[in-house]
Formats: C-alpha cells, sequence, structure tokens
C-alpha cells in the first residue's frame, strides 16, 4: 500500500510517447521530481511524496522505458533532448507553469538544460548526485564499464556484468542486483535495495540497450559542461553522499561551486540519499522549497519551560487495539503521578475511536497519518499475515508518519514522547538523533525478528539484520531511549538468539530495558463480580456465553466466517450456547454470514467486559486479548495467523508460561473441529498463572520519572 495516493494522473505525450505522471497536494510553488533513467520509475521518490505533498503541489512521472509510460526500443528514443523534452511536457500536461526541479543522478543534466533554455518555467533546482559529466574525472570502474561494453567473455563478474552479450544471455537481473548493492553501500540497506532491483526489473534488457546506445549528450564536453552550469539562474541546492560510486562527490561540489548552489554533502551515504536517508532528505527538500515560496510571516510561540505544565506526547500503534486499552491505563496512572500534566495523542484509526470515547485529546495532526492498520489488511491473505514483510513492505509509511511526528514536536514542546511500538519514531531517531527534542520512552511487548521456517535462509538474513541494526542502533546511541519499557517480566521473552553472532534475545533484553509486568488495560478485580456484571451486559445465569473477536483490523474476517460456520453444529452440542460475534471497528457487520441465534455486532466499547464474563473466547493469537482472558481466568482458544512470526513464537511463548488457552491451527481446522473444540472447553475451570494487576502503574512511574 501506498503512502499516499494521487489525487489525480494522466499522460503526457512526447514525441508519440506517452508518459505518465501523477499530482499530489496543492499549493505552490510546485515541485516536479523528475526521474533519472529507464532502470527505474517515480516510484524512486516514495519516501519524498507525502512529505512534500502536505506542503504543496508535487508531480512526478514514469520516465520513457518503465512504469507505466511507453516504452520506445529505438536508441533516438532515450536522448538527452528527449528527455528535456518529456519534463517539460509533462509540465504543460500537470499545469505546471513553473516548479523546482528535484532530479537524480542523470536527470540532473535534463533539468539544468530546461532551466537554461526556460528559465520562466523552472524556479530552483535540488540536484541529487547530479550526473552532469566532464566536470571531473569518473570513478574508476567508469572506464572498465566502458571499455567492457562490447566485449564477449565467457565470465563476467563486478562492473564487468554491465554487458550487452550478458544482458541478452539473461544476466540483467544479475547486474542490477550488483549495480544496486553498490549503489547502497550503506549497512543495513536490503529493502531499499529490493526495491530497486524489482524497479529495475520492470523495464526490459532492450530498452536499457537503447538507453544505452542512445547518445546525444547534454552537454557534449568539459567547456559545454561549465557553460550550462553557469548559466543556471536560479537557486540550486547539491545533494551527495560521498560513498557514491556513481557519480564521484567532487562532481557534485563542483556542480555547486559553478551554479553558486547550497551542497548539502552527506557523509557515510551512496548514491541513494534520498532511499537511504529519507529524513535528512526531506527535511533539506522542504527547507531549499521555503527559500522559493513567496514569504509569508511566521508566527513562532514561545513558553517558559518552567512555568508551564508538562505535556507529554504519546503515540500508540493502530496495530491492534491491545495497545491503545493499556496506553489509556497507563496515562490514567501517570495522571495520578502528575496531575497538571497534558498529554496530546498522536494516532490513526481504529485507536481514534477509543481515545476519543475515554475523552481523550487526539492531535489535529493525526489526520495526516498514513493508516498502517490498512496496509496490513492489505498484506493479509486467508488468516495469514507475513508480520514481518507486512512491516518491512510499511517502509514509505513509517517514513511518512515520522515527518508528521517531526512537525508535532516542532510545533510545540513536548517534556516527553511516549511511543508505544511507534517503529517509525524509534528507527529515526536512532538514524538522525540530533533531532531528538524531548525525552522519549519506548513501550514494547516483544523483541527481535523471528525468521518463518517457510522464509528459509533469506528470512534468517534479513530478520538478523534488522535485528542487527537494532543493537547497533542502542551500542551507539544508548541514551536516545531514556527508557525503554518491556511490557510483561524476563520470563515472557523467548530464548532464542537475535541470530547468528548475536546475543540471546533474554539476556540482552534485561540489560537493556526495564520490566513493567504485563499491562492489562483494566483491573480483572473490579469484574470478581461474575454473575452481576454478566446481568448488567445481558447475559443470563444459564446461558453458556461465547465472545468470538479479532481485534482491531479486518484481518481476522477469514476467521470470524469459519466460527460462523461452525455455529449450527457448535448449537446443537450445546443447547445453552449464546454466541456473540464482535466484528470490530474495521470489519462491516453485514458483510458476515448470520444464522438464526447468532448475534454479530460491530464495535463493542470496553469489550474486555463481555471477555472477562463469559463462558469461553474465541480468538486471532493477539497478545492483549489473549492476556486480558488470562488475566479474567476465561477459557478460550486462539487461532494464531500464519506466518506471523509475534503471534506463532512470542506470543504463544508467552501463553505456554501462563498455561493459558488453547491454540488451534486455522489451516486445519474444519467447522467441525471448531465445534468440538468449542464444546470441549466453554466453562471449564482454569488454572492460569496470575497476571499481575500493577503493570500500568509501575509503567506510570518509570515515566512520571521522566517528567
Amino acid at each position: 500500500m501506498r503512502a499516499r495516493d494521487p489525487d489525480h494522473d494522466g499522460f503526457a505525450e512526447q514525441g508519440g510517447v506517452k508518459l505518465h505522471f501523477e499530482v499530489f497536494g496543492d499549493g505552490e510553488p510546485a515541485v516536479v521530481l523528475v526521474p533519472a533513467s529507464p532502470i527505474t520509475h517515480s516510484r524512486e521518490w516514495k519516501a519524498q511524496v507525502p512529505d512534500l505533498a502536505r506542503l504543496t503541489r508535487v508531480v512526478t512521472y514514469d520516465g520513457r522505458g518503465n512504469g507505466r509510460s511507453d516504452r520506445p526500443t529505438v536508441p533516438e528514443a532515450y536522448t538527452d533532448r528527449q528527455n528535456v523534452d518529456d519534463a517539460l511536457a509533462v509540465m504543460q500536461a500537470a499545469e505546471v507553469d513553473r516548479a523546482v526541479l528535484v532530479t537524480h543522478c542523470h536527470s540532473a543534466r535534463w533539468g539544468f538544460t530546461l532551466a537554461a533554455e526556460h528559465p520562466e518555467r523552472v524556479q530552483g533546482i535540488v540536484a541529487i548526485a547530479p550526473g552532469i559529466p566532464f566536470l571531473t574525472p569518473p570513478h574508476p570502474h567508469g572506464p572498465v564499464v566502458a571499455d567492457n561494453f562490447e566485449l564477449e567473455a565467457e565470465h563476467y563478474e563486478g562492473w564487468r556484468l554491465c554487458n550487452r552479450h550478458h544482458w541478452l544471455a539473461g544476466g540483467y537481473r544479475e547486474w542490477a542486483e550488483f549495480f544496486f548493492t553498490a549503489q547502497l553501500p550503506e549497512p543495513h540497506s536490503t529493502k531499499p535495495i529490493e526495491d530497486t532491483v524489482a524497479w529495475a526489473m520492470e523495464t526490459s534488457v532492450d530498452v536499457m540497450l537503447s538507453s544505452h546506445d542512445a547518445g546525444g549528450v547534454i552537454p557534449a564536453d568539459l567547456e559545454a559542461a561549465e557553460r550550462l552550469c553557469r548559466q543556471i539562474g536560479v537557486p540550486v541546492l547539491v545533494i551527495h553522499g560521498d560513498q557514491d560510486i556513481c557519480q564521484p562527490v567532487a562532481r557534485g561540489e563542483r556542480v555547486a561551486e559553478l551554479t553558486g548552489g547550497d551542497l548539502l554533502r552527506m557523509e557515510g551515504s551512496g548514491h541513494q540519499p534520498h532511499g537511504r536517508d529519507p529524513v535528512r532528505v526531506n527535511l533539506a527538500l522542504r527547507n531549499f522549497v521555503d527559500t522559493v515560496r513567496p514569504f509569508t510571516p511566521k508566527v513562532v510561540r514561545w513558553t517558559r519551560g518552567r512555568s508551564r505544565t508538562p505535556r507529554v506526547l504519546y503515540l500508540s500503534s493502530p496495530i491492534g487495539l491491545g495497545h491503545a486499552r493499556r496506553d489509556l491505563a497507563v496515562a490514567e496512572e501517570l495522571r495520578k503521578l502528575a496531575p497538571d500534566a497534558e498529554v496530546d495523542w498522536l494516532a490513526q484509526d481504529p485507536v481514534t475511536r477509543v481515545l476519543e470515547a475515554a475523552g481523550e485529546r487526539v492531535h489535529p495532526a493525526s489526520r495526516h497519518l498514513a493508516s498502517e492498520s490498512s496496509h496490513i489488511e492489505e498484506a493479509a491473505g486467508e488468516h495469514d499475515l507475513h508480520a514481518f514483510q507486512a512491516i518491512r513492505d510499511m517502509d514509505e509509511i513509517l517514513v511518512a508518519n515520522y515527518m508528521v511526528f517531526h512537525d508535532v514536536v516542532r510545533e510545540r514542546d513536548y517534556d516527553l514522547v511516549v511511543g508505544d511500538e511507534a517503529w517509525e519514531v524509534d528507527h529515526f531517531l536512532h538514524e538522525n538523533p540530533e533531532l531528538k527534542r524531548s525525552a522519549f520512552a519506548w513501550f514494547t511487548d516483544f523483541v527481535g525478528w523471528l525468521p518463518m521456517p517457510e522464509g528459509g535462509s533469506d528470512e534468517v538474513a534479513l530478520t538478523t539484520d534488522y535485528n542487527a541494526e537494532m543493537i547497533e542502533h542502542l551500542a551507539r546511541y544508548p541514551r536516545l531511549r531514556d527508557r525503554s519499557i518491556f511490557v510483561g517480566d524476563p520470563e515472557d521473552i523467548v530464548p532464542e538468539r537475535f541470530g547468528v553472532g548475536l546475543p540471546t534475545i533474554r539476556q540482552w533484553t534485561q540489560e537493556h530495558f526495564d520490566f513493567a509486568g504485563y499491562v492489562t488495560g483494566f483491573d480483572p478485580t473490579l469484574l470478581a463480580d461474575r454473575e452481576a456484571h454478566r446481568a448488567e451486559l445481558g447475559y443470563g445465569p444459564d446461558e453458556l456465553v461465547c465472545i468470538v473477536t479479532v481485534g482491531g483490523s479486518g484481518v481476522g474476517t477469514h476467521l470470524l466466517r469459519r466460527v460462523i460456520a461452525a455455529y449450527p453444529e457448535t448449537k446443537a452440542r450445546v443447547p445453552a450456547l449464546r454466541m456473540v460475534v464482535v466484528a470490530g471497528p474495521r470489519i462491516d457487520p453485514a458483510s458476515l454470514p448470520g444464522h438464526d441465534g447468532l448475534e454479530v455486532r460491530s464495535f463493542v466499547p470496553r469489550l474486555y467486559r463481555h471477555l472477562g464474563v463469559c463462558d469461553l473466547a474465541v480468538v486471532q493469537g493477539g497478545l492483549t486479548t489473549c492476556m486480558e482472558l488470562t488475566a479474567s481466568g476465561r477459557p478460550f482458544l486462539y487461532f494464531p495467523l500464519q506466518h506471523h512470526f509475534e503471534q506463532t513464537y512470542h506470543v504463544a511463548h508467552r501463553l505456554d508460561r501462563y498455561r493459558a488457552g488453547r491454540r488451534m491451527d486455522f489451516a486445519t481446522s474444519t467447522p467441525e473441529g471448531i465445534a468440538d473444540a468449542i464444546a470441549t472447553e466453554i466453562g471449564r475451570e482454569t488454572d492460569y498463572r496470575p497476571v499481575a494487576s500493577d503493570g500500568a502503574a509501575r509503567a506510570a512511574s518509570m515515566l512520571a520519572e521522566l517528567l
């Protein structure tokens, strides 16, 4: 799922080639993001579009040869002149009179040429790793590529993979993998490497060969290159990584010198800083756009810190409503310790429904957050969610949401930020520690990405890499998190390793986290008078109540349908059965099948009360609901989502420790089998390990120390 969809799109036509473009947002100056070459397309700007589009109008387009644009296969279609004219044609089709051009690599010379020939159309240029030839010698591998492209050999490796014969023989993907791995030398770059290779595979060898054979390079020599740069009469910003193996950093320095522009030299960055270091690039783009937009006075407020009340910004993960319930419980306890503290919530649906029902203040910027729940639902199959891969694929959403957070903490001073599995904030603050402005507390109920067996050695390598990055983050910046709080006890942590050569998860977590004990989000003792609560909720003393619920997302639709299919058989075996199916906030009850006597409800506030007095619950393998049932001592069946590492390993380990629940396998559970399990488990006595009831108070005391 994309972090932001276009407001509208269309096609421009130039030289008989159709070019697909998209327009996001509104305002001036317009920003046109120019694609670099047929080896990629407009999605290379996915980390920039949502942030810029909140500020102004943004236009992206697929260059000829890739994406949704045409793919001519003749060299003359890929000259620099054609690409310059393409940019102008897209601006005309998108009704953009003047724009800031953001270019990358080869497209810098197209943007510069457009600015030189049509100065009235360009307000400024950002050149990322500008590919203006002749200004400096190329990297040492440049001549190797040039001299060997046409040579036929028995074996190709390294830069010699860039070879006509090798590509035609099926080696183009091997080249793309080598090339983009070299372009992204920063550690832990597996995701942007995967993305760029995938985009490269959306074009064809014929297109790539045509582009290589095109000729017609602008500028044609050193004198022309210097003249072109000196012609630019608008503001210029050059962004260049000093580890760039495609365009030497000296080339970017020379471009800045000749244009009189500014230079952002990014130490440790490679050829794609906008993909690998998006927050820093986004902030630079914002600042540059502000230099060319019409002046508008800004009002800055400042409050004397010692004379105002403490302020807390709370971020609660939308992936599971359990986060919201426990966070509300912690906030309530925090207010007892700091009665004058103001709490703002930066959250998204369905968490906002819970917060608003509780009378909490949801920050208005929350409306700008891209939906993580929708992404997870889109990634899910039939009771199947590859959670690790789904979170990896959520990268552009996390960048967009971090930028919203960034704005919030700059528009108002907060004394404490609490991130309950707010992955984007934790990650990008560690990547950009200079951006931290307040105390930061990190909450989580699991530690460690674990591979699923079906993922094989590739997934083992990826999860190990992700774990290693987290470990390195905390080792390098041990004070960035002012508190790391684990929702549970040390024994709740799986006895696994982070990966080969890495520490054991439990030992490392004990060294780096404080333990709050489990936070139920409610006090189970309040449900001690079970019969009175049942009567209040409308359940009769002779009914055997089975609550079926799948949490706050739409991922559980298939489980609901299968349990509903089991209802007639279950009712025949358990005549006193009363089954209540809770669809939750993101599943339409009308979309589910029905049976006589079966109750299907929508979102139920304070669902824990129903779970706490039921005779049996049927749930997914989410930690919060399962632990609420454990704390209430209620029997339950739980169905971990297939390929969901957290539910499969972390949650199951904790439930085994508490001797709680009966684990079911969705793939092998027929309606008849589910009916049999319900008939066996409903109403039975439980002997669970007690769940501590003071977790919220313990967590709040840790937070209060930071105020």
